[in-house]
C-alpha cells in the first residue's frame, strides 16, 4: 500500500474536488461538460502515457509540444490533399516517430543528455514550422475532416475507447510485460541493467520513438475537432504532460511510478481550470494552484527519493 501512497493522494484530491463541484457546481456533471473536459485533456493523456516511460527510464522529453504543432499541421495538409483520414492518421504517427527517433538517437548512442537535446529540438522544429507556414493556419479543410466525418457524440465515444485501450496496454506492458520491468530497471540503475543484460540504448531510443509516434497520434485525434489548424498548436503542451506524470507519482529522476498515477495526475491538473469557471473563481488562480501542486509533487519525491537513500545506507551498515 505504500509504495501507492502518492496514487491514492492523488485520488483522495479529485474525490474531494468532485465533492465540492457536486455540491457547488451541479452543471460540471452535465454530459457536454464532461465530454468537453476530456477532449481537451486527451492529447495530454495519450503523450503522457509515452511521457511516463521516457521518465521511468530517467530522460525526459520537452520537444512533444513542437512536434504535436508539426504533426497537427502535417494532418491537414493530408486531408487538404485529399488523402483519407487513415492515412492522415499514419503519416501523422510516422512524422511524430521520426522526431522522437532523432531525440532517441541522440540521447541513447551519443549520449547527449535529453533536456539539451529535446530542448534543441523544441526549438528548432516550432521555429522551422513557423518558418514555412509564416504563422498561417491549414484551412479549406474538407467537410469529411472534422469529426471524421460523424457526430460529435460518436467521436468522442469512439475517442474514449481508444484512449481506454491505450491506457490499459499501457498498465498490462509496464506490470506484466519483460518490456516493463527493463524500463523500471534502467530507471532504477542504468549501469546495473547493462550489467544484467538490457539493452539500455535500444530501450531510450525506442520510448522516445514511441513517445513521438503517441504525440503525432494525439494531434490527429485534436486536430479532427476544428475546421482550421493552427501551425502554433501545442505551446506549453510539454509542460502539462511532464506535469501530469510528476504529480502523478512518477519520480523525475527514474526508476519509480506507474501509468494508473499518470491518468490521476491528468484528471488532477486538467480539471482544475473548469472547476475554477464553475465556482466563480478568477481563471489567474489556475496556473498558481497547478504549481502548488506540481511543487508539492516534486518536494514529496525529493523527499522519498531521500528518505530511500537513507534507509538504503542504514542498511548496508555492518552488524
Amino acid at each position: 500500500m505504500k509504495e501507492h501512497s502518492r496514487e491514492a493522494s492523488v485520488a483522495v484530491a479529485i474525490v474531494l474536488l468532485m465533492l465540492v463541484l457536486a455540491t457547488l457546481a451541479h452543471g460540471y456533471f452535465s454530459r457536454e461538460n464532461l465530454a468537453d473536459l476530456f477532449l481537451a485533456n486527451m492529447p495530454v493523456m495519450i503523450i503522457a502515457l509515452g511521457m511516463t516511460l521516457i521518465i521511468l527510464t530517467g530522460q525526459i522529453d520537452i520537444s512533444v509540444g513542437s512536434v504535436f504543432a508539426i504533426c497537427s499541421v502535417v494532418t491537414g495538409l493530408c486531408a487538404r490533399g485529399g488523402l483519407p483520414a487513415v492515412f492522415g492518421l499514419l503519416v501523422a504517427c510516422v512524422a511524430g516517430a521520426a522526431c522522437g527517433a532523432v531525440n532517441g538517437g541522440f540521447v541513447a548512442y551519443l549520449r547527449v543528455p535529453s533536456i539539451v537535446v529535446t530542448l534543441a529540438t523544441m526549438v528548432a522544429l516550432r521555429d522551422t514550422l513557423r518558418w514555412k507556414t509564416q504563422g498561417s493556419w491549414v484551412g479549406n479543410l474538407p467537410s469529411n475532416f472534422q469529426w471524421f466525418g460523424v457526430t460529435q457524440q460518436v467521436y468522442t465515444a469512439g475517442t474514449l475507447v481508444m484512449v481506454v485501450l491505450l491506457i490499459l496496454l499501457f498498465v498490462l506492458g509496464l506490470r506484466f510485460l519483460r518490456v516493463g520491468r527493463t524500463v523500471f530497471a534502467t530507471g532504477s540503475n542504468e549501469t546495473a541493467a547493462q550489467i544484467a543484460g538490457i539493452n539500455t540504448k535500444r530501450l531510450v531510443f525506442t520510448v522516445f520513438t514511441l513517445t513521438g509516434a503517441l504525440t503525432g497520434l494525439a494531434a490527429m485525434l485534436n486536430s479532427v475537432r476544428f475546421n482550421q489548424i493552427p501551425s502554433n498548436s501545442g505551446l506549453g503542451l510539454e509542460m502539462k504532460v511532464i506535469a501530469a506524470v510528476a504529480v502523478g507519482g512518477t519520480a523525475i529522476t527514474g526508476g519509480t511510478g506507474t501509468i494508473l498515477g499518470t491518468v490521476l495526475g491528468v484528471g488532477l491538473l486538467g480539471s482544475i481550470g473548469t472547476a475554477l469557471t464553475f465556482l466563480n473563481v478568477s481563471a489567474y488562480w489556475e496556473k498558481a494552484i497547478q504549481g502548488g501542486i506540481i511543487l508539492s509533487a516534486i518536494i514529496l519525491n525529493a523527499l522519498s527519493t531521500h528518505h530511500k537513500k537513507h534507509a538504503n545506507s542504514i542498511n548496508a551498515l555492518p552488524g
